[in-house]
């Protein structure tokens, strides 16, 4: 399979350290707002990421480099499995500072080596490619200050 990652990226009119306040809520990117637990990833821990509408995902904490890099691994096509390698992908996200805006970019990877079929490899990455813009339009909209 070719399609082993996806990478997206965007211009957040919000400081660094802003930005970086929501993508170290674990899981922020699947979890519903009211059931994100508030606190700041911490490397080794694991949580749950609650969503109403498309289950709970085992979220796991990899690699802390604050305020810059991210990286979490989420069991997207397997919601509420525990994470194990062949049924998890890799999330990095990585904040670069412009003038006074934040870059963020975000790449998953790992969907060749998912377990399963390679229908549900091929749907995890249409899913999750389709689901980038979106959570990265919501952030954009939490970390930018209010014009009304």
């Amino acid at each position: 399979m070719s399609e082993d990652r996806i990478e997206r990226e965007t211009l957040i009119a919000a400081p660094l350290e802003q930005v970086w306040s929501l993508v170290a809520e674990p899981g922020f990117w699947v979890a519903d707002q009211a059931s994100l637990p508030g606190n700041v990833a911490k490397e080794g821990e694991s949580m749950v990421a609650k969503n109403a509408e498309y289950g709970d995902f085992p979220v796991h904490v990899e690699k802390v480099e604050p305020p810059t890099y991210l990286a979490y691994r989420w069991a997207s096509a397997f919601p509420g499995e525990e994470l194990r390698e062949d049924n998890s992908t890799l999330v990095e996200f990585t904040l670069t500072p412009e003038g006074d805006k934040t870059r963020l970019r975000v790449v998953e990877s790992g969907f060749a080596a998912l377990a399963g079929s390679e229908e549900l490899r091929h749907q995890a990455v249409k899913d999750n490619t389709g689901g980038w813009p979106q959570v990265l339009d919501a952030l954009r909209t939490r970390a930018e200050p209010s014009t009304a």
